[in-house]
């Protein structure tokens, strides 16, 4: 397989997009992932389209290091937002080369699957003049916990520009069959999040939260089959999504980030043929 690869928002979460960018080029990475949509985390850094300034910078970076944007991040289906507001990252980030929108729900309603739908579908109407698809999530502590049930969103919304993002890390909390794999349409995936996890599985939402931002491992060091979901799936850019704190309080943002992108092309490559663990995935 050849694959490319993105250097993802979370796993150097301290760097604005232009020093992002140089920092991937540096590491040998293909595109970087940006999050120009604020989360409104309390201390966590947020970079929006209206910074002109920063957003010069960042295309100077792309242009000199000739890194490509993957994706924008976030376009959440929430109650109290209305998708029009994400207007302004989407042109910002297709004019920068993105290819993609991730969107995930985070509605507390578990039967408002309609409004769930709607929303996702009027996030892709919006997102498609700019060329954009919009891939949606399934993060195990959001509202939609599961491949099927994004399957399901993604199915009933129909549109061409629909998609859905598999990272592996939820992948083997939602204990993801791979047959589940088999059942996609080949065309709703455009790229992967990537990461490993331990076999445990953590028995709270925040549990799973504080992995996901805090403790995702290099590929290779925990529990997940990468060789057997790779092959169930078209070969895809994929996005290195690996916060670990540790690690970059031991390597910096940069040395950590090198070090993601050199166990997933040690596992993708030379690794696939090995032995693999046997987990969820």
């Amino acid at each position: 397989m050849d694959h490319q690869f993105s250097l993802a928002h979370l796993t150097v979460i301290g760097c604005a997009p232009p020093e992002m960018t140089r920092i991937a080029a540096r590491a040998g990475y293909d595109f970087v992932s940006l999050r120009l949509i604020p989360m409104g985390v309390p201390g966590e850094p947020t970079y929006v389209p209206e910074d002109k300034e920063m957003i010069r910078e960042t295309k100077a970076a792309l242009d000199e290091t000739g890194v490509k944007v993957l994706d924008l991040e976030l376009a959440r289906i929430v109650a109290d937002r209305d998708p029009k507001t994400y207007l302004p990252a989407m042109e910002t980030a297709a004019a920068l080369g993105a290819r993609h929108v991730i969107s995930s729900a985070w509605t507390k309603d578990r039967t408002d699957r309609d409004f769930v739908i709607e929303r996702y579908a009027e996030i892709c109407d919006l997102a498609r003049p700019f060329g954009l698809s919009v891939d949606l999530e399934f993060p195990t502590f959001s509202r939609i916990t599961s491949l099927q049930e994004a399957a399901d969103i993604v199915g009933a919304a129909n549109r061409p520009n629909g998609g859905i993002l598999i990272d592996t890390l939820y992948f083997h909390y939602s204990r993801t069959r791979l047959d589940d794999l088999d059942a996609l349409p080949r065309e709703w995936l455009h790229f992967m999040h990537i990461s490993d996890t331990r076999e445990e599985i953590p028995d709270t939402p925040e549990g799973m939260m504080h992995v996901a931002r805090d403790e995702r491992l290099y590929l290779g060091e925990g529990c997940i089959d990468f060789a057997k979901i790779f092959s169930r799936v078209p070969t895809i850019p994929l996005s290195i999504e690996l916060p670990n704190l540790q690690r970059v309080r031991e390597l910096g943002y940069e040395g950590h980030a090198r070090r993601c992108l050199e166990m997933a092309k040690r596992y993708v490559g030379d690794g696939m043929n090995a032995p693999m663990k046997t987990g969820t995935a």
